[in-house]
C-alpha cells in the first residue's frame, strides 16, 4: 500500500444548482476554491443520471444511462487532478421510488437537489496510469 499524510485545509458545504451537473459543479467549485485535493459526501436528487461500470476483465468502463428522476441516496467522491484539470471522482448510489439502487462510477447527472460536504487537503493529487488495472490512479 502507497500512502501519504495530508492536511485538511478547510471543509465547506454547498448547495449544488439546479438543472446543473452533479460532477461538474463539483470540478468548477474545485477550481474556484483552488482545491487540488480532497474528499467529498454528497445526498439530493438527480435525473438522466449516467454510470459507469469498470469490466475488470476486458479493463472497459461500460456506460448505463438512466432518464428517469433518482434519489442520490449516497455519493461520495475524491478531487484530484487528472491530464492537468481538476477531477471530481464520484461514485453514487442512486435509487428509484420502489427502493431499487443502482450504483458505480458517475459521470454525469442533472441535478435536481444536492448537497455537498467537501474537506480540502493541503495538498497536490494527480492520476496517473496504472498499468495492472488500466486506470488512472493516484500517484503517491
Amino acid at each position: 500500500m502507497d500512502y501519504r499524510e495530508v492536511d485538511s485545509t478547510s471543509e465547506y458545504v454547498c448547495r449544488l444548482d439546479h438543472g446543473a451537473d452533479w460532477r461538474e459543479e463539483i470540478e468548477s467549485f474545485a477550481d474556484e476554491r483552488a482545491i487540488d485535493a480532497g474528499f467529498f459526501y454528497g445526498l439530493g436528487a438527480v435525473e438522466d443520471a449516467e454510470i459507469w461500470f469498470y469490466d475488470q476483465q476486458r479493463q472497459e468502463y461500460d456506460a448505463v444511462t438512466f432518464p428517469e428522476p433518482l434519489e442520490m441516496a449516497a455519493c461520495m467522491g475524491n478531487i484530484s487532478h487528472l491530464d492537468g484539470e481538476r477531477f471530481a471522482h464520484t461514485h453514487a448510489v442512486l435509487s428509484r421510488p420502489d427502493g431499487e439502487a443502482v450504483a458505480g462510477h458517475l459521470n454525469s447527472a442533472t441535478v435536481f437537489a444536492g448537497e455537498l460536504y467537501v474537506r480540502a487537503f493541503d495538498t497536490h493529487l494527480e492520476r496517473a496510469h496504472d498499468e495492472p488495472t488500466d486506470l488512472d490512479l493516484w500517484e503517491l
